[in-house]
């Protein structure tokens, strides 16, 4: 399978029309990969605040639009990071949106964990409730982003339901870089699965992002990772290296809490 996970800047002087555009080529041009993969808030910035009301677009808003026939031109299944998204009864949630190759709207998540300590996104945004996982030919995604990743619960509630390859599309601050890549190795290592970690580069608001999105398998080898700039990686991997790690190393079938409801004394 093979996979590109795009890196790119969200810089205050571009406008979002001009970077739909750019991202609109950037995901025509990974034609002949499987699985296309962008970050958070990348129509926004994940710390642009003030934006997300001034740029928040319903679901099947322009952002949609341009995805969808992003990934039809592509032939790709797209991971297209996620939108402020207006829902018409209700708040705004960072919502995820995954296409087909034939530019069809295969799921939509909206994000559980707000990051913020009653600031920001965790009092802008409304919290999604589901997990939401995608049938792919060659495996299932499990979808997360940002913030969740340092909320293993929500990842082993993936892997319940059948994920094998994690998919994190996020901004994350680059004074907090070094949790970024050892997060992302401990959820592959626990799941036991690959897990895809799709980072913005540049400054949200003043906020330098972290960069160097991560590629990791289901033994925590990083396959490939990605600098601090605008960067696509191209990673090629076996999904069936996830059902070959739970056979020789079969750790989730040992576990013992969260099964059931625990006994009383």
């Amino acid at each position: 399978m093979r996979a590109s996970v795009i890196q790119i800047a969200v810089n205050e002087d571009e406008s979002v029309e001009a970077r739909r555009r750019r991202v609109t080529t950037l995901v025509r041009e990974q034609a002949g990969a499987d699985l296309v993969v962008l970050p958070e808030l990348w129509t926004t910035g994940a710390f642009a605040y003030e934006e997300f009301g001034r740029e928040a677009e319903p679901l099947e808003g322009p952002t949609y639009e341009a995805m969808a026939k992003a990934a039809s031109d592509a032939g790709v299944w797209l991971h297209a990071g996620s939108i402020p998204e207006r829902d018409p009864d209700g708040p705004l949630y960072n919502t995820s949106l995954v296409f087909s190759p034939s530019g069809d709207l295969a799921a939509a998540y909206r994000k559980i964990h707000r990051f913020g300590f009653d600031k920001g996104e965790a009092v802008l945004m409304g919290a999604g409730t589901e997990l939401v996982t995608v049938r792919l030919p060659e495996t299932t995604l499990g979808l997360s982003t940002c913030y969740d990743l340092r909320f293993p619960e929500l990842f082993r509630g993936l892997v319940d339901a059948g994920a094998e390859t994690l998919v994190v599309s996020a901004g994350w601050p680059e004074r907090r870089r070094s949790h970024w890549t050892l997060l992302a190795q401990a959820r592959a290592v626990e799941n036991q699965s690959f897990l895809l970690a799709c980072a913005t580069a540049g400054t949200h608001a003043g906020v330098p992002q972290a960069g160097h999105s991560i590629v990791v398998d289901p033994w925590g080898e990083v396959l490939a990772q990605a600098g601090a700039g605008e960067e696509v990686l191209t990673v090629e991997f076996d999904p069936g290296k996830v059902a070959t790690t739970r056979e020789q190393f079969p750790a989730l079938k040992d576990r013992l809490l969260g099964l059931q409801p625990p006994r009383r004394p």
